[in-house]
């Protein structure tokens, strides 16, 4: 059993598999914190409608485990336009992940993925 790490950024798709889900929280966050120094804060004019930077998901990173096949938990972080993140529980339907008044994003995924937390 691994946990999976599926990173999309623009076009680019990175996957990588950790063994303990500590780890693959940390590579989340070490990635995730580096592609929200690196977003781009730019409006995307169509011409009928405008996206805001914090309107945009610029990366998805998606962790789900521990099993391969039908994984148990399936979570993540997106990043904004604006370097903004956001934690979320799910897959196809997601839950966004509320941050208490100490907690930031990464901490909030990890006490929501812990034992007893809302996926545990």
């Amino acid at each position: 059993m691994a946990w999976k790490l599926i990173v999309r950024a623009g076009s680019e798709v990175e996957r990588s598999r950790y063994d303990q889900l500590d780890d693959a929280l940390e590579a989340l966050e070490a990635r995730a914190r580096a592609l929200a120094e690196d977003a781009n804060d730019s409006v995307v004019d169509l011409k009928f409608r405008r996206f805001e930077p914090a309107e945009q998901v610029v990366a998805r990173l998606e962790l789900s485990g521990p099993e391969r096949v039908l994984p148990k938990v399936r979570a993540g972080i997106d990043v904004r336009g604006d370097g903004s993140t956001e934690a979320y529980l799910g897959h196809v339907k997601r839950d966004m992940v509320a941050e208490g008044k100490v907690d930031g994003t990464y901490r909030a995924l990890r006490r929501a993925l812990s034992p007893g937390g809302r996926a545990g």
